[in-house]
């Protein structure tokens, strides 16, 4: 069988890559990466046979090498390489801290990543990014200067969404290639991994076609109430999301990695039951151990958090030792192990990590999850080989105006964690679970905010 010839770029861990890897239509001949332990980890692996083929590893910043160099040095020209994936670093976006403005965005790791697309001149690229970025804006507005403060209206540049639009922007017009863009909200979770995490899927084609993504394969067996639109009707069977059991449940570890809680921390959490969090403690001692962050506005849910057996693991983090984003295990007060951590992201059980254990805990914490990685390859293998499933039927005279977003169904609603004064964690012996989806399918133009 034919292999696509595939660059990776960001590549980390290869959780991206590993997806690609999995449906073994792909031959990565090359991983940039700029850190030196996720280096040692690419180039253990490859000595070891867990990957295939032996891609080249380039261990330096991206913008260090350009994109001529590297199609010099594996001796192949533009338009022969069939897949570029990557994805590049994407704090400044996520909406899980504070958010910082581009400012000078062609300066960016984004626009980078665009050079590399721009002379490499793919088949196919793919970016996968926090789903943040989707409304990130380019420049930052203080919030007490912003219009509902009473200050001026916001500038283009300010508006939530200008980082993709700029983005969009600039791949049009490109002079070598036109590509047309597809942007996916996706959710891990509902594809069969053990995990809640909402991720964007970019796909880039200069093919001229519309592309289409896998709508979910498993639901939410847990819903108190199906009263809002969904993939799957009430009498549909379809496989529930995987627990946090199903990844970990049966793992026997002799000498586990670990990053676990302090002495205080580790107190505070074994007065927590499973599937509880700050909620559950004495007002006193919430107030005692949360300090200001008790005053706080919203759910903080991610304080003192132990997990459940009976539901899919929150997001990962790059260390799961932090009182505001714990990651307890269920039963025994401790924080999850590195091992366990790659079961949820599912790296395969041989995958070595490399570095100081905070480095490979940010290797596993930031990487894409496998099963994504290989539903999206399952899209661009697909589409290279000429089948329609993934296209859609209109696919004429493309231009920027028809670049799209596709939301499928990739927020999960909060866990009622408190009512009526009370937390909420336990009801007639079963686990609390996350709410029904609002909305299952929504498709948008890049350009509309």
């Amino acid at each position: 069988m034919k292999k696509y010839k595939v660059i990776s770029l960001f590549s980390g861990a290869l959780g991206l890559d590993l997806g690609f890897e999995k449906s073994g239509a792909f031959d990565f001949l090359a991983c940039v990466e700029k850190q030196e332990p996720f280096c040692r980890t690419i180039e253990k692996n490859i000595s070891l046979g867990n990957i295939s083929g032996d891609p080249k590893v380039f261990c330096q910043d991206i913008n260090e090498i350009t994109p001529e160099e590297l199609l010099e040095s594996l001796g192949v020209a533009p338009g022969e390489i069939d897949v570029v994936v990557g994805g590049p670093p994407c704090q400044a976006f996520s909406t899980a801290g504070r958010r910082k403005s581009v400012e000078d965005h062609r300066g960016t790791l984004l626009w980078r990543y665009l050079k590399f697309i721009e002379v490499i001149q793919p088949q196919i690229f793919v970016m996968e990014n926090v789903r943040g970025l989707l409304s990130a804006s380019l420049k930052h507005r203080p919030i007490a200067d912003r219009p509902d403060k009473g200050g001026l209206p916001l500038g283009e540049d300010e508006k939530p969404g200008s980082v993709v639009r700029a983005f969009a922007k600039d791949l049009g017009n490109l002079d070598e290639c036109a590509y047309h863009l597809d942007i996916f909200e996706v959710n891990s979770v509902n594809y069969g991994a053990p995990q809640i995490r909402e991720r964007a899927i970019f796909i880039g084609n200069r093919l001229g076609k519309i592309l289409n993504f896998p709508v979910p394969t498993h639901s939410n067996s847990l819903e108190e109430h199906r009263t809002q639109t969904s993939f799957f009707d009430d009498t549909e069977s379809v496989p529930p999301w995987k627990s946090l059991r199903d990844a970990i449940g049966d793992l026997v570890e002799e000498s586990p990695i670990t990053m676990d809680f302090s002495p205080r921390k580790l107190k505070y959490l074994s007065m927590v039951p499973e599937g509880g969090n700050w909620r559950t403690l004495p007002e006193n001692i919430q107030k005692e151990s949360m300090g200001k962050a008790w005053f706080a506005k919203g759910g903080r849910s991610g304080w003192w958090r132990r997990l459940t057996w009976d539901l899919p693991c929150p997001t990962l983090v790059t260390a799961p030792n932090h009182a505001s984003t714990s990651l307890c295990h269920p039963n025994i007060t401790r924080a999850l192990t590195l091992r366990e951590y790659a079961r949820i992201q599912e790296f395969p059980d041989e995958w070595v990590f490399e570095g100081s254990p905070f480095q490979q805990f940010t290797q596993v914490g930031n990487a894409v999850p496998i099963r994504l990685g290989n539903v999206t390859a399952e899209v661009v293998n697909s589409v290279l080989k000429g089948e329609n499933k993934y296209i859609q039927e209109n696919n004429t005279e493309l231009g920027q105006e028809e670049y799209r977003v596709v939301y499928l169904q990739s927020h999960i609603r909060t866990r009622r964690w408190f009512s009526n004064g009370n937390a909420k964690v336990w009801q007639g012996g079963v686990i609390q679970p996350y709410g029904s989806p609002k909305t299952s399918k929504k498709v948008r133009l890049i350009g509309e905010n």
